[in-house]
């Protein structure tokens, strides 16, 4: 049985966190890899356990499932620091929204702009908002 993967997990050391939304990326992908190679090895041996009628080597298949529930877990690490990450879709979505602000607050008096604040506080609240 192919154990590359599952002794490369187990000889692992605590890795650095990426530092760029791209690093963490590139962690996603391989993680995902990783997490699928895995799940083929599982399935390679159970397929020859099948085929040979011999027992799987119950200490590797709970080597195997471990290394899955590690990269697993990871992968959903990796995922809530990507989405905290500068430069996110949440971040660029506030800095639009206080750009198109500050576009349109040109366009209208204060007492205009005053009426469109009210009118977007009502929305906000009937929305179940703030």
């Amino acid at each position: 049985m192919d154990t590359a993967i599952l002794q490369h997990q187990e000889r692992r050391g605590k890795t650095p966190l990426p530092a760029t939304r791209q690093e963490c990326r590139n962690c996603i992908i391989q993680l995902q890899s990783d997490i699928a190679a895995i799940r083929d090895q599982i399935a390679v041996a159970d397929l020859k356990r099948q085929a040979s009628g011999h027992p799987m080597d119950p200490a590797w298949f709970a080597r195997a499932r471990s290394a899955l529930r590690h990269k697993r877990d990871e992968l959903a690490y990796m995922k809530e620091l990507l989405q905290s990450m500068p430069g996110g879709p949440e971040q660029t979505k506030a800095k639009l929204k206080e750009c198109i602000i500050r576009v349109v607050r040109d366009h209208f008096s204060d007492d205009e702009w005053r009426t469109v604040m009210d009118q977007a506080i009502h929305l906000l609240k009937s929305n179940g908002g703030a």
